[in-house]
């Protein structure tokens, strides 16, 4: 598998994000779960400050306090929208 990373985030509400990954595939993620599992995440557990997040120098998302998100654990977390078919070439 090659090397996944973000090509675009965009805030939906709440703890839900649209993520585009190099890879073709797109959807939403709902990161509340992860927000409110971990400590360093506990100022993101107001959607306001969570809205504030940005793509790093992976690029993932990543927030102020020093909570970020593998990329690989946003694309298994992501409820793909489309992703391209293996066996259809691109154009």
């Amino acid at each position: 598998m090659e090397c996944v990373y973000l090509e675009e985030a965009k805030y939906l509400g709440g703890f839900r994000v649209f993520l585009r990954f190099n890879t073709g595939r797109e959807g939403e993620v709902d990161l509340e779960d992860l927000v409110r599992k971990h400590a360093v995440a506990e100022p993101l557990r107001d959607p306001e400050a969570f809205s504030r997040f940005y793509l790093d120098s992976w690029p993932t998302l990543a927030w102020d306090c020093g909570f970020d998100v593998a990329p690989e654990t946003l694309y298994e977390k992501c409820e793909q929208g489309t992703a391209p078919d293996a066996h259809t070439p691109r154009q």
